[in-house]
């Protein structure tokens, strides 16, 4: 069965332990004691297999619950769950390759702050799933691993960086996975592999402190997956684990909250870039929905003027150059700056052409929190496409595409999902859309700093009013 015409879609339920379970069933099940950690972690490592050599969505196979010594923590509120983990954070005794030819082949010392958690938590790590290089574009093909496919239809992209987390979800092959989001890489890969992709508000989530000293803070850590429910629950357990103070308690978000929302469509690009009518339209759709749930909805223009894309665009670049130049000191001593990627150099040699422009862009994108918040004095909510078009053939956001070429198709193609990265607020994607021939579209609705919860019960009404496949491959 295909996602379209000439296209294979991809699909790993069958009948084993996992079934088409997602996570807060499978928690049932094992209390249950209807499967046991064992059989799910099994089950998942052979679906993982079953699809990889089509989707090519791992780069590390991780050793079973048992073996080396590593445990399942037997306590931990998602305990048994299998998952897996996104190749830029380190889990002890496996390699962290950034998606990169430049970076040694080494094992971890030891696992990151937020991978810790994730173990505390009892999620069980299978493998270790692909990305772009340094998740420096928004499509998972790198020339260290390959592209990842899209298991909608495999001659397409699954979004990245977060990609290869993405394809394993869509497929069925795990539940859950681990993904994070300096531009949108967690709500890209959900909006094209029709998941749903909560990026948290800065400080949210448990992350290595290093970070809060960087010119702006935009990459927090999150989750993918098929459910609402499911997305809910991680945040809920997570928050047990560890709660930052600075921010208001989530809690446990089971459904709908009585309050009726502001909610602003928001159908046009920065700058003018380019949007397709199809995701338009479904951004259209969902705003329609909510009014007819009972919120208010009016249309208003981006949160952000014409000058963020380009402010923004020399930040990345800046963080281009100095994944190359320091890559010695952030990835060890066996880095190697002459192995990185077109895209990597062409954006560490943009930087350098616009040097002088780099103060007044960091000063723009600092203020832009507080004024990026005075929007939500109107509104609740504001709803968009997630990305300017549907997902694109493999090859057009590839690592031999020249770098102009590359850089034109990045802004056009992911323009709406950086805002947030700054303005450090929360934004999810819903797979509330599709194309004419069937491929997922991503709809994205932001709220203000620390109000997840919101957006959460705001997605469990528009699930149940426009309920998504969670197949690629119907039964």
């Amino acid at each position: 069965m295909s996602a379209q015409d000439g296209a294979t879609a991809v699909d790993a339920t069958t009948d084993d332990a996992l079934g088409a379970s997602d996570v807060t069933e499978l928690l049932m099940r094992l209390a249950a004691r209807e499967v046991s950690a064992a059989e799910l972690g099994e089950a998942a490592a052979a679906r993982i297999r079953f699809v990889n050599d089509r989707l090519n969505a791992v780069t590390t196979w991780v050793d079973p619950p048992g073996a080396g010594g590593r445990a399942i923590r037997s306590d931990g509120g998602l305990a048994g769950v299998p998952s897996v983990v996104k190749d830029n954070e380190d889990l002890a005794g496996y390699p962290t390759t950034q998606g990169s030819w430049a970076v040694p082949d080494r094992p971890a010392a030891a696992s990151s702050p937020w991978v810790a958690q994730f173990q505390r938590l009892g999620v069980v790590a299978v493998a270790k799933t692909t990305m772009p290089e340094f998740g420096l574009t928004a499509s998972t093909e790198s020339r260290r691993f390959g592209p990842t496919r899209n298991p909608w239809d495999t001659a397409r992209s699954t979004g990245g960086s977060s990609g290869g987390s993405a394809a394993l979800v869509a497929a069925g092959a795990v539940p859950i996975s681990h993904a994070n989001d300096g531009g949108g890489s967690i709500r890209i890969p959900a909006s094209c592999c029709g998941l749903v992709g909560l990026k948290p508000s800065r400080g949210r989530l448990v992350d290595i402190a290093e970070l809060e000293r960087l010119p702006v803070h935009i990459a927090v850590q999150g989750v993918l997956t098929r459910s609402v429910r499911d997305t809910a629950r991680y945040f809920a357990e997570a928050e047990k684990d560890w709660r930052n103070p600075a921010l208001p308690a989530m809690g446990w978000v089971q459904g709908p909250d009585p309050r009726r929302l502001r909610v602003a469509l928001v159908a046009s690009s920065i700058a003018g870039l380019p949007v397709s009518s199809e995701v338009v339209a479904a951004a259209r759709a969902a705003a329609e929905a909510c009014a007819d749930l009972g919120h208010h909805v009016e249309e208003t223009g981006p949160p952000v003027g014409d000058g963020f894309g380009h402010d923004f665009l020399r930040y990345w670049a800046l963080i281009s150059f100095t994944l190359k130049v320091a890559g010695r000191r952030l990835f060890g001593p066996g880095f190697d700056a002459a192995r990185t990627e077109e895209f990597t150099q062409g954006m560490s040699a943009f930087l350098l052409s616009r040097a002088e422009q780099l103060p007044g862009s960091l000063r723009r994108l600092r203020r832009l929190a507080s004024e990026h918040e005075a929007v939500f004095d109107r509104f609740d909510v504001l709803v968009s496409p997630v990305l300017g078009h549907r997902p694109p053939p493999i090859g057009y956001l590839g690592p031999d595409v020249d770098f102009r070429t590359h850089l034109l198709r990045l802004l056009r193609y992911s323009s709406f999902t950086p805002v947030q990265n700054v303005s450090g607020s929360p934004a999810i994607s819903l797979p509330l859309g599709r194309t004419a021939s069937g491929l997922p579209v991503g709809v994205q609705f932001a709220a203000p700093y620390g109000h997840e919860a919101r957006l959460l019960s705001l997605a469990y009404e528009l699930e149940a009013a426009l309920p998504w496949p969670t197949r690629t491959v119907q039964p």
